[in-house]
């Protein structure tokens, strides 16, 4: 009799593919017959549902935030579905409440969360470290090392989740998440339901069952530990007994490479560590030392233990590692001969800086150019807007963490000390992640502030992910799209106010009307983002040459389709239009006091 629980799908033939890491990921949670899975966009992590996206027998979804989408895969999972939960380490701790409570309710069926981290900050705030959050919560870490093992682990975490009623966080990082490797595939097979069923002394925590699942969960850790011991996932390499190395995750390869004759412990289940295998693995060698990106978590935990370990003292604790990183480490430590010193000789110029811009026609270039006349203090968000906190906008005072503009605003306010009208900036899915509730905090305290929300119909900064505010789905399925102005007025906004970006002269006096009013007053500037899934390309503008007067008030745009030319006047260069670069926007245009500026194939031009 054929297997119930494999996929009818026939073309789900065993077969080899080169994948990204967060595809294996995703096709490893497909295989292991998730059936539910919710996150944020947010790098590294982004792609790992939209990979999942493609099955139409998962329900997948984009959760206005991390806490909403962890509590959607929890109530998968009590209801009796493998669930999945995906994050990058950022939006952990945004759905850390739910997180920590979950441990001790269980999970029914099986429930994962990938945090993605990202050392090196890369794209991100900070470079936290996410196995923190395991010992913290009380769950088991895994930390796969490649694509292939990204795809095995999420199997192997599923199991783990239901034979021991925890979720379990799988633990990643940038290089595993957007590096390539080679994965086989397999059928899909989808376990038998599990059923929900009521018990509110486990799924309702009041402090009185709160207080009896807390056992619960020390006691399950212990029996956690007992089958990490016992894991395949725990690789103990046997080579030199001269030098032993306990690393996890990416680590795992740059030790191979650096110091390929040594003796290697390396953990799949990084929390709770197999202390045994460590311990006997430590007594086999002369030399035992850790490898680890950010904290010395395992360093620590060793030492703790009473283990002769070294870690930190060799190798940084800030940034991403690399196969030269480690080697100089081992090197620092005797290890390893030093590296020969490098040899001067003509070779190739640097390369030159280039430091990020907002793209040609982004629609937020003139929201913040107008912010930065008006002296105000902004307090920016988290998304491609950021940018304009460098030259040669330079508008942006403070960015802290998603959805936090708004708050800080209102305290920059409170604080009475700002030297101008405090303006809260804030894109339009961020919003919706994480604003709201500042807004209606400053309507409710009537703190006089104004917040700009820079509404370009998209997830700009991760690649453009629809949210509620977009009308679709993450299948590009129809859905309701709420309407920003409505949602303002509806929190007790009274001064309400949509403008197109493009239109300077309007940007300017509605932006000036917004901070001259007394109350709590909104600005949403909507107009597409050029680089949306759909790019939006108008006629080109051009530079009559021997109309531009060099006054370089075209240049504060910091518009990438703007350059400089060898014709000076004054001193000053003559400005340029780069045709394949320009988006059509007519921004610079409006802000050209001599009228230089055209459309291409003007007659003038």
């Amino acid at each position: 009799m054929r297997d119930p629980a494999v996929a009818t799908d026939l073309t789900l033939l065993p077969t080899r593919q080169l994948v990204l890491g967060n595809e294996a990921l995703a096709r490893g949670a497909y295989e292991a017959g998730v059936q539910v899975a919710a996150g944020y966009p947010g790098t590294p992590s982004t792609e790992i549902l939209e990979a999942l996206a493609r099955w139409e027998d998962v329900y997948v979804e984009w959760a206005p935030n991390e806490k909403v989408a962890l509590d959607v895969a929890l109530g998968a999972a009590i209801g009796g579905a493998r669930a999945l939960m995906t994050t990058k380490h950022v939006g952990l701790n945004v759905a850390s409440d739910t997180l920590m409570t979950a441990a001790y309710t269980g999970v029914g069926a099986g429930l994962v969360i990938v945090s993605a981290d990202d050392p090196g900050m890369h794209s991100s705030q900070n470079e936290q470290d996410n196995r923190v959050y395991a010992r913290f919560a009380g769950v088991p870490l895994l930390e796969p090392a490649d694509a292939a093992e990204a795809k095995a682990f999420m199997g192997v975490a599923f199991g783990l989740s239901e034979e021991f009623d925890v979720p379990v966080l799988v633990r990643t990082t940038t290089r595993v998440n957007h590096g390539s490797g080679i994965i086989t595939l397999g059928p899909r097979r989808v376990p038998p339901a599990r059923p929900f069923r009521r018990n509110p002394a486990k799924y309702v925590m009041l402090p009185s069952h709160a207080r009896a699942r807390h056992p619960v969960l020390l006691e399950r850790l212990g029996r956690i530990a007992e089958a990490a011991e016992a894991s395949p996932l725990t690789v103990v390499e046997r080579r030199s007994r001269d030098l032993g190395v306990i690393t996890s995750g990416v680590a795992y390869h740059y030790v191979r490479e650096a110091v390929p004759e040594a003796s290697v412990l390396k953990l799949g289940i990084s929390f709770p560590l197999p202390m045994r295998r460590i311990q006997e693995f430590a007594a086999s060698v002369d030399r035992l030392v850790v490898v680890e990106e950010l904290e010395p978590l395992l360093e620590d935990a060793l030492r703790a233990a009473g283990l002769p370990v070294v870690g930190k003292a060799y190798f940084p604790r800030v940034g991403e590692l690399t196969p030269d990183l480690v080697r100089q480490g081992f090197a620092r430590a005797g290890l390893l001969p030093a590296p020969p010193e490098p040899v001067p000789g003509p070779g190739r110029p640097p390369a030159a800086p280039r430091p990020p811009v907002l793209c040609p026609g982004c629609p937020h270039v003139v929201p913040y150019l107008a912010l930065r006349q008006l002296g105000a203090v902004v307090a920016g968000d988290i998304g491609c807007y950021t940018l304009a906190a460098l030259e040669p906008l330079a508008a942006i005072d403070t960015t802290l963490a998603m959805g936090s503009s708004i708050g800080m605003a209102i305290g920059l306010v409170r604080s009475r000390q700002a030297p101008g009208p405090v303006v809260a900036t804030i894109g339009d899915s961020t919003f919706l992640h994480s604003g709201i509730p500042a807004l209606l905090d400053a309507v409710y305290n009537r703190t006089p502030v104004t917040v700009v929300i820079l509404d370009n119909g998209t997830t700009a900064m991760t690649g453009g992910q629809p949210h509620p505010a977009t009308g679709q789905t993450i299948r590009g399925d129809p859905a309701p799209r709420v309407d920003l102005a409505a949602l303002c007025r509806a929190l007790g906004v009274e001064w309400v106010e949509v403008v197109d970006p493009y239109d300077v002269s309007a940007t300017f006096r509605v932006l000036e009307a917004a901070v001259a009013h007394p109350g709590v007053s909104v600005v949403i500037t909507n107009r597409p983002c050029v680089e949306a899934p759909r790019k939006i390309r108008e006629r080109p503008f051009t530079v009559v040459a021997d109309q531009c007067t060099a006054c370089q008030a075209c240049m504060v745009l910091g518009c990438p389709a703007l350059v400089w030319t060898p014709s000076w006047v004054d001193g000053r260069p003559r400005v340029a239009i780069e045709a394949g670069l320009c988006s059509g926007c007519a921004v610079c245009p409006q802000v050209c006091p001599a009228g230089a500026i055209v459309p291409a194939g003007d007659p003038h031009a």
